[in-house]
């Protein structure tokens, strides 16, 4: 086998076909002469004649007819598998493992992954949730979901949408200890901290009026690692913090938060799917544009 180019099989199997050397090298895009060439090289490689010729006709030896049934097979997998290698590269399918935060990963994307589950049933999905920054590469996710501001990195990212930073506290804590005016006044107030973040003592509001920029050092009485942590402190009354608006809307339209400084905003954050390589596979394109579809939905 070591000796056989297998690329003679297809000129012999379109020869047979074709049922003269001319007819075959004109299929081919080729010359009768170079047709003949390979059928020949094959034939030395194999050590069997495959074929007899004469001046008006060719036919098949026994070895020949038997060899050109089995290299039309070959051939028909081989076809068969680039097929299907096709609908790989064109269709959605096999497993997508996607990494989120505690937060979003179960409100967010778990509902988009049994979307996609339920429009390709080819694919099986896994969400595996952690407040900590996965390796893709090296846990062997197709993608991550985060929230917020990137940092640098080799992994290239599609920004999905954007979300509002939101300054909230329970309706008893306010009752208890008032509602702060201005920004400045934050630094006399219990502060929740989200220990992932760079700065999560630090914060820089704008005025909504004139775009002036107001920096505060909070108190911190408490920490959590993941924003959940940080909204149960805050809606059990311990302290004021910032957290999503996915997170709170439904908290401060229901009266179980208060937003506090109306007058300020905070830099809003970005929902980014992230991956390793530079063309991402078409299960991963596919589920990004539903994700990307849904949250633009939910905005809306």
């Amino acid at each position: 086998m070591a000796d056989v180019n297998l690329n003679r099989l297809s000129v012999f199997v379109s020869l047979v076909r074709a049922g003269s050397f001319t007819a075959a090298a004109q299929q081919l895009g080729s010359t009768k002469a170079m047709v003949s060439q390979h059928l020949a090289k094959l034939e030395e490689e194999l050590g069997v004649q495959l074929v007899v010729r004469s001046t008006r006709r060719m036919s098949l030896t026994d070895a020949g007819e038997r060899f050109h049934e089995d290299c039309a097979r070959v051939l028909a997998d081989a076809e068969a598998a680039i097929a299907q290698l096709g609908e790989c590269r064109d269709t959605p399918m096999g497993s997508l493992r996607v990494a989120a935060a505690g937060d979003h990963g179960p409100s967010i994307v778990a509902p988009a992954l049994a979307d996609f589950a339920a429009r390709f049933p080819q694919v099986k999905v896994e969400l595996v949730t952690s407040d900590s920054v996965v390796d893709l590469i090296a846990e062997r996710f197709d993608l991550s979901i985060r929230i917020g501001w990137l940092r640098d990195s080799s992994l290239r990212a599609a920004k999905l949408a954007s979300f509002r930073q939101c300054l909230v506290a329970s309706p008893a804590y306010v009752a208890k200890h008032g509602a702060p005016r201005v920004p400045e006044d934050l630094a006399a107030h219990a502060w929740i901290a989200l220990t992932v973040l760079s700065s999560p003592t630090r914060w820089t509001f704008s005025s909504a009026s004139d775009e002036a920029e107001y920096t505060v050092q909070t108190r911190p009485v408490a920490s959590a690692n993941g924003t959940l942590g940080v909204h149960a402190f805050v809606a059990a009354g311990l302290g004021i913090s910032v957290l999503p608006d996915y997170l709170v809307d439904e908290d401060v339209a229901a009266g179980r938060l208060v937003a506090l400084l109306p007058r300020f905003r905070l830099p809003e954050g970005g929902v980014y799917a992230v991956y390793p390589g530079k063309q991402p596979p078409v299960k991963v394109r596919a589920f990004i544009d539903l994700l990307k579809e849904r949250l633009a939905g939910s905005s809306g």
